[in-house]
């Protein structure tokens, strides 16, 4: 995994949202416009808050429409507030 040039600053979290399958489970393939947002995404950074509970790595489920959303390196990024992380995946 590249390392990421950005600190975000105080309770932020930097997120690459994870994609869904482009494929139904029936085998249909979805247009682009047909997928919905992403909702899922692992943490890439974490603010210097002390109360944010995330770390490197996590998966976590976010809010649907949250955050800003840029692209760096050519890569998709959300940058949102750790209140807006609605749960921690779990393996």
């Amino acid at each position: 995994m590249a390392k990421i040039n950005l600190q975000p600053m105080g309770s932020r979290v930097l997120i690459k949202p994870i994609e869904q399958e482009s494929k139904t489970s029936s085998g249909l393939l979805l247009p682009e416009t047909a997928k919905e947002k992403p909702q899922t995404g692992l943490v890439m950074a974490v603010g210097d808050d002390e109360e944010i509970k995330l770390k490197v790595n996590d998966k976590v489920l976010f809010a649907k429409y949250t955050g800003t959303e840029f692209k760096m390196d050519g890569i998709e990024y959300l940058l949102l507030e750790a209140n807006d992380v609605l749960a921690k995946v779990l393996n």
